[in-house]
This record gives structure tokens, sequence and C-alpha cells, in this order.
């Protein structure tokens, strides 16, 4: 399935969708072929059988698949996604292996893909109803791609696939490019690397750029000896810039009536850093503890635990007891111009968390619980935003768009407000955290522990991690790595973590009566601020004053520099009042005045002085790690955090790229400096 790349299009970071056009192939049927470069998009013959001839067998997956041992990952790389077809098969193969390979139930398969003209979903789904039909194997995994296919953005697009331990990272925008933000850490062991490769552009003939040499200094930096490479091209320009970056090359039989293919394999001298394979999960974490039970510690372990590691998460107290435990958070994304929305965390952890949410909504409803993540739509009313109508209009419609005046008037049943300048974000909506404490607990293999601790000891071999429990009293843990997700209290179990702004915010919450509910907005509204009504679901009271089936509105939260007391307070519900009127004049006469029967939550929000959090291995430690100060993002950012740091504590190619994993690093210059 091949690519299309253009110079001199639309800068790299804006993303152009491909032209579909149709024709007739010799047996008669419709086939997809791109409008940009008139070229097919898969054999006529059949581009199934090409796709498992070319890539499959002549990289020697089904033999190298079977033969991974429990834990280790495997990972493919691929130019470009076209119609996915590369990566239908190679999902089917490895379903099929994992069905007759028993130890494959732990074993990884991580799929990179790139690709600068993306087919919208429409056109997708018509292409892939096309096989669904021939190919009926392939049935049940189309539903499920289509189900996760992002939106039409520059970027890393994560996709997890848990039932199959398959992970899909599509890189939207020039290959090039994309390659060259894959982080590569030699310096840390295991390093990650491509195991296979899927060269799968436009013939040289028609995209010269897919086969370019900054391409293949890409392909030579993420690869080691004995890493694979198969394309269907034997063109000169092919085969020499695989010899010149270090593969040795053999011409075998093409598909059909394709005369030749080539494939390649990198020759051991020519990669230095041939240490232990970074594919296999070493004998270092096996256990890994992580500190606190917030959301950045509760995803920490759920992506952990998915990687088949023992996870032990402590906290001082109980999950979700600190800033993490409000009765909902709003997913909403500070959006920024589509020019910079690459290496916009906002955007990535907005658009990865919605993702997620959305799966465990799945195991919710299996388990007859409460929702993780009540889709609402959401609508800011730009009175603190980087972005205007006319830069909103860059986004594809299914991610962000502006209503007209008459649609925001009935959207929200506003009836006097200005609502001329807005941004509808139609996948934002409520997380549920007692839903996702609640999901994330029942993983097997993460076990909460409540202790408060009070010296992390690190080994040569392992952690030592000591503290107190009310029941047990002293109690020692020992753990082949520890990751401390406790907040501003992160810096006082080890001061190489810098020592955060502490922010204290109030959500509160109330039960309008019914005069009051039927002038309130009907879905949540972002203002400086934001407010939403909520229905009480089952367990919610566990964590606040909520009762199951009633109905409340929500909203928050106030902003108190170097605050850490978390008592509720009457004159923070008012400054939540006040800034809502304020935004919205006519809720002066719907929010109550008298603020002395709400509720609320009090939490301490946790903000370095460059507003990114803290993710990454602690500077003179090689068991040590952190993920801290999310501000009042941690719902949005945590995901996305998590699973960057477990990909480098496991040797694996993280979902954001190597410029972001510097501003990330809980070591970068911006750190060396106290707060006044």
């Amino acid at each position: 399935m091949p690519t299309a790349q253009i110079k001199n299009a639309e800068p790299s970071n804006v993303i152009t969708p491909a032209k579909i056009d149709w024709q007739m192939d010799d047996t008669g049927n419709m086939v997809p072929v791109s409008g940009e470069f008139e070229d097919v998009y898969f054999s006529h013959a059949d581009g199934l059988a090409e796709s498992r001839h070319v890539f499959l067998a002549h990289n020697q997956l089904p033999e190298r698949l079977a033969n991974l041992a429990p834990k280790q990952c495997f990972t493919i790389a691929e130019l470009g996604f076209g119609t996915g077809l590369n990566l239908l098969a190679t999902w089917q193969l490895w379903r099929q292996l994992r069905e007759t390979h028993p130890q494959l139930a732990t074993a990884k398969l991580h799929f990179i893909t790139t690709e600068k003209f993306p087919i919208p979903l429409a056109d997708l789904t018509q292409i892939l109803a096309l096989w669904g039909q021939r190919a009926p194997e392939l049935t049940e995994i189309i539903e499920l791609f289509l189900s996760a296919y992002p939106p039409l953005i520059a970027g890393c697009h994560r996709l997890h696939f848990f039932n199959d331990n398959l992970t899909v990272d599509i890189w939207l925008g020039d290959a090039a490019i994309s390659l060259a933000k894959l982080a590569l850490d030699t310096s840390t062991k295991p390093a990650p690397y491509i195991d296979a490769w899927f060269l799968d552009g436009f013939a040289p003939s028609c995209n010269s750029t897919l086969w370019a040499e900054n391409i293949f200094a890409q392909i030579q930096r993420l690869s080691r000896s004995k890493t694979t490479a198969a394309t269907y091209s034997c063109a000169g320009i092919v085969k020499r810039a695989l010899q010149n970056c270090g593969f040795e090359i053999k011409k075998v039989k093409g598909f059909g009536r394709k005369r030749e293919m080539l494939t390649a394999v990198m020759a051991d001298k020519v990669y230095s850093n041939d240490s232990d394979s970074s594919s296999t999960l070493s004998s270092a974490h096996n256990h890994i503890v992580v500190i606190g039970a917030g959301v950045s510690g509760l995803l920490t372990a759920w992506s952990l635990a998915n990687r088949g590691i023992i996870v032990t998460l402590l906290d001082k107290s109980a999950p979700l007891a600190g800033a993490s435990g409000n009765p909902r958070a709003l997913l909403a994304p500070k959006m920024t111009p589509i020019h910079h929305v690459d290496e916009h965390l906002h955007t990535i952890g907005y658009l990865y968390s919605s993702r997620l949410y959305r799966k465990l909504n799945d195991k919710a409803a299996k388990q007859n619980t409460a929702p993780v993540l009540e889709l609402t739509g959401a609508l800011d009313l730009l009175i603190k935003a980087n972005i205007g109508t006319e830069q909103i209009l860059d986004y594809p419609d299914d991610m962000a768009t502006t209503l007209s005046l008459a649609q925001a008037k009935e959207t929200t049943g506003l009836k006097d407000q200005d609502l001329s300048e807005n941004l509808y974000l139609p996948q934002s909506g409520l997380v549920n955290p007692q839903a996702l404490k609640n999901i994330i607990l029942t993983h097997p293999l993460i076990h909460f522990q409540q202790l408060e601790v009070s010296s992390i000891n690190e080994m040569e071999s392992h952690v030592c991690i000591e503290g107190s429990n009310h029941e047990k009293g002293t109690m020692t843990i020992s753990a082949d790595n520890v990751v401390i997700c406790a907040a501003y209290e992160s810096h006082q179990l080890d001061k190489r973590i810098f020592d955060c702004r502490k922010i204290r915010g109030q959500l509160s919450w109330f039960i309008p009566s019914a005069a009051q509910w039927a002038k309130l907005p009907k879905l949540p509204l972002k203002y400086g601020g934001y407010c939403t009504s909520f229905s009480g679901q089952a367990g919610d009271s566990k964590l606040n004053e909520v009762v199951e089936g009633e109905q409340y509105l929500l909203l928050g939260a106030s902003f108190v520099r170097n605050d850490t007391d978390t008592d509720i307070r009457n004159e923070e519900h008012q400054i939540s009042r006040e800034k809502l009127v304020t935004a919205i004049p006519e809720m002066e006469s719907v929010i109550p005045t008298d603020t002395s029967l709400w509720q609320g939550r009090a939490g301490i929000r946790t903000q370095t002085p460059d507003y990114h959090p803290m993710v990454g291995q602690l500077v003179g430690s090689k068991r040590i790690w952190t993920m801290s100060a999310m501000g009042a993002k941690g719902y949005a950012l945590a995901p996305i955090c998590a699973e960057t740091l477990v990909d480098m504590m496991l040797g694996s190619f993280a979902p954001l790229s190597a410029a972001m994993l510097a501003r990330l690093s809980p070591n970068r210059t911006r750190l060396q400096t106290p707060l006044n």
C-alpha cells in the first residue's frame, strides 16, 4: 500500500488527504488509484497475496514471529501506509500465530507506519469493504481498525488493540521527517530498533522522495544487525541505497507477473551498538513499583501491566485521594494553530486519551460498570484561547470545528450569549475518575498497597522502598525499578526531581432546581474556567459527596498559588461562580448566590516553569524514573506520557518525537534553576 509524497505541496506538518480515483482492473473489479500519481494502491491481481508474498514471507515473519519469547516485542516499520493492507495482513498472521503458539500470549507486536497523504475515513471504509468481501478473514480486524482510525492531522497517532497485544503507531506527515522524530537513545539499554522494514512507497519512477537518500539514512539509523527489509522494487536507485546503508541485498522471485523483488539484511559489521536485543524484555523489568496512585500513577501502572510487568502501586492513603479524584474531568484540549499540532502535547495527548478511554468503555460495559468517558462534545467560547475561528477551519471537522451562531445557540441552549466566536470539539467528554480507577485496578498484574514511603534506595541490582503502613507498620519492598508519580511530593522522595510550583484548585458542584436546570448549558462549556452538568454514577460516593442518579452542575476551578491546604472554602465557590457569570452573564439569574450548601474538592496541581510535565529517568540513576507535573491536564496528558515513559523503560519507540522527549526530560535545562 503506497504513500504519496509531493515536494513543495503543504508544509510538512499540514496534512493533505489523498485523492482517490477508481478504475477497473483486468478482472472487471474496481480498484483505488492515487489521484496524485495515477498509480494503483495494490496489485490488480491480488493485493493481499502480494502483501503476504513481498512483506510477510520475505521478511520471514511467519518464522520470526513464531519464535518470539514471552514478553518479547517485535517492531515493524512501514513506508507508507496507503490502504492499510500490509497492516491487516500482518495482523491476521499475528492472530493465527498466537492461536497456535502459547508463548506468544505475552509477546508484543509494534507496527510503525508513515503516510503523508492519508486516505479519508469514508474512502478507506469503501476500499476496505472490498477486502472484507474478498477476504472474509479480515472482516473483524477491518472493523476494529476503522473504529480506531485517527483524524488526519500531523504527528503520531498510537492505536492499541489490547486483545491482540498489537500497538500501531501511524505517523502522518513527510516520511523522512517522521522517521527522524523516532527517538533512538543508544546510551540507554536496551535501545530500540526496527526488526523488519516494509518499503512500500509508489514506484521510484512515480514518487522518488520515498526512495531518497534522507529516507535511507533514517533506515540505517533505526536498524541494527539482522534487521531485514523487503520491497517489490528492483530499481537501481533502491538497490544502491540499501547497499550504501549497510544492507546485503538479494533478488528473489516477485509476485505475479513481476519477475523480481528485493530482500535485504543488515550486515553484522555495520551496526556497532549491537548489545542485548532491545526486543527482549530483560529481567530488570519483572516487577516495578509506582509511587502515587493519582491519574499519573494509575496510567503508568496500566501501561506497564499491559506489557506483562507486575506492578505494585503505592499511595500514602488511597487511589485518587489527591488532586485526581474530582467527580468528573473535562477532556477538552487547549488548541493550537495546525502548523504546530504535530509537536503540541495537549493535542497529541487529547487524541490518544480519547481513543484509550473509549476502548476502556468497552471493558466497563462488559463489567456492567459506569463508562470511563461520556462523549458529550464541548464548546469553547474562546475567551482564553491560542486559536481563532479562521484557524479552527484548518482542522478536520471530526476533531474541531466552528458552529454557526444558530447552531451554537441550539447546541448550548444559551439565548443571550454572543456565540459568534466558538470552538466545537465533538470528541470531547467527561472522564469519570472512579470508573477509570476501577478498570485499571482490576488488571491482574496491578496490586495496590497503602504505604507512606519514607526512603528509596537504589542498588546495583534492585531498588529498595521503605515506608509505613497503618496496619502493618514499617515495610520494605524490593523492585527492579521505581516510578515516582507523587505530584508535588515527588521532590520530597527524590531531590533530583524539580520542586514544582504548587497551585491549589477547588472544584464546586451543586444540585440545581428544576427551574435552574432548564436554563443551564446543555453541554460542557470552556470560558477560562469550565462548567458541565453530570449525573451521579454508582461508585461516585467512594470519592466525593455525590448521589447516584442525582443531577449536578460542576464548575471551577479556583487557582491559588503556593497553597497546599485542601480544605473546602466558600469564598472559592464564589470565585468559580463569579468566573462563570462574568463569562456568561445570563447565568447570573440561574446560578444561586448562596453557595453554602455546595459541595467541593480541593487538590494541589503541580506545575513546572515551562508548563510541560516531567517524564523520564532521573539523572545519575538506572532504576528510578518519574512522571509528574501534569498541571490541570492530567486526564489528557497522563495516558500518552505513561506510554512514552514505559517505552523508554523497555527500549521501544515512543509515540512522541525526540524533540518532545527532550522537552519532557526531568533533567532539562529549564529545571536547573529553583523557583523563587
